[in-house]
């Protein structure tokens, strides 16, 4: 296999004086193969020692890791080396019996299994999602002390290494802090090793020679804010008081689960002022499905969002209510007053509409919803890049992000609609905060 430079400069860190690594960047840059290739090459100079790959969810680190890149470095870089799959415990044994284990940190039965034993090397994979308290609670088990062998040398203690890789989040992530600011995330305080914490930054311009153009092609259709973070590779400007953060939105994200029955679900629209024709420079009309399920929990159904006309959006909209046999669209009407009705009726006679009035500004609007996520009570059934991208810019301040917030609106929107007891006492509680301080 041909390395591309950025990459043989990342093996040169990945083997040099440094116990905590960082590579970070945009996407498909080859951190993940890199950082999995080194874990193998570590496991197979120490008999017997134990490694392991973690990811927030185990379903990710199965489908990413044991399933695609895990098998693909074995067969380039080592084919011929033999492994067993124990696809009861997940982990993979070598020849020399090093294992490497595979899990996730989502769920507390199997995070106790795992991290019941010491390692030798521990890689947090994509660990903008992973929370700073299951970072040092990883870092205890870093602890395997094992002997390595290379041929032609003294056999020699093998030196434990904890790898890390994201997408870069924002400036007050813990990953940013500790190996870009080099401070403790905890106390702000510079750290007392700094030598010990080393970064690269990877991205796909990097590794340009093992990607289709038509790739960085749709890298390069992104927004600006996801240009920065997964085509530049770029850290986030930090959002101190934000009101969503990507913790929380993967600690309640549903992934290949099955859902409840759902007693109420509705559509929330946030409309903009797009006609039929020459709407490139117009918002995008912000469509989005969230249901009540029995169980008492808000999902995030589906993020219908379009930038289009009304005879477009307003079909989009009550095909979604069809689609999901929704029970209201709810829509702003601050905008375009009786125009919002009047494009659900058109498009679909007779449905069931809300009108809503923004009275408040949208963080105040927001805020309390963003507490109902915080509390688990309202979750995203899958990923929603757009729509994510978006709370991740809310603050108390107010919104900090690009243009407006559409998707997000038109989800608070229904989410409203679906919690008014619950979003009451939260406005209360806020209400009486304020008024407090």
């Amino acid at each position: 296999m041909n390395f591309t430079a950025r990459q043989l400069q990342a093996q040169a860190l990945l083997a040099g004086e440094a116990t905590q690594i960082l590579l970070y960047g945009g996407s498909r840059s080859g951190k993940t193969f890199l950082l999995v290739r080194a874990v193998v090459m570590r496991a197979l100079k120490a008999a017997h020692s134990r490694h392991a790959i973690l990811r927030f969810r185990f379903n990710h680190v199965k489908a990413a890791i044991v399933h695609d890149t895990f098998p693909k470095v074995m067969q380039v870089c080592f084919p011929q080396v033999t492994y067993r799959l124990d696809k009861t415990d997940w982990f993979a044994e070598l020849p020399n019996g090093a294992t490497i284990w595979f899990g996730g940190l989502d769920d507390k039965e199997r995070t106790e299994k795992i991290l019941g034993q010491e390692y030798v090397t521990i890689y947090l994979n994509e660990c903008s999602q992973i929370p700073l308290s299951s970072r040092a609670i990883a870092l205890t088990r870093l602890a395997q002390a094992v002997m390595q062998h290379v041929e032609g040398e003294d056999d020699s203690p093998l030196k434990p290494r904890m790898y890390y890789d994201c997408n870069p989040p924002p400036k007050n992530h813990w990953c940013y802090l500790l190996f870009v600011a080099k401070k403790d995330p905890g106390t702000g305080h510079p750290l007392t090793h700094p030598e010990n914490y080393a970064a690269l930054q990877m991205n796909p311009a990097d590794n340009v020679e093992n990607l289709a153009p038509e790739y960085l092609a749709t890298l390069e259709s992104l927004s600006e804010r996801m240009r920065k973070r997964f085509l530049k590779g770029e850290f986030g400007e930090a959002n101190p008081n934000a009101l969503w953060t990507e913790e929380t939105l993967e600690r309640w994200r549903i992934l290949n689960a099955e859902l409840p029955d759902m007693q109420r679900i509705a559509v929330g629209v946030d409309p903009s002022g797009s006609d039929d024709e020459n709407n490139e420079d117009n918002d995008e009309i912000g469509i989005v499905v969230c249901g009540l399920g029995r169980d008492g929990l808000g999902y995030v159904l589906e993020d219908c969002t379009v930038k289009a006309g009304p005879l477009t959006w307003g079909r989009i909209a009550t095909n979604a209510y069809d689609r999901h046999e929704a029970d209201v669209v709810v829509g702003e009407v601050n905008f375009g007053g009786a125009m919002v009705s009047h494009v659900i009726q058109t498009a679909r006679p007779r449905t069931p509409f809300k009108a809503v009035t923004a009275s408040r500004g949208k963080a105040v609007r927001a805020e309390p919803i963003s507490a109902l996520y915080e509390s688990g009570k309202i979750r995203l059934v899958g990923e929603f890049r757009e729509l994510e991208g978006e709370l991740l810019s809310f603050s108390t301040q107010g919104y900090i992000g690009e243009g407006s917030p559409n998707r997000a609106d038109a989800m608070i929107w229904a989410c409203y609609e679906l919690f008014p007891g619950l979003v009451r006492r939260e406005q209360k509680a806020q209400r009486e905060r304020y008024a407090i301080t």
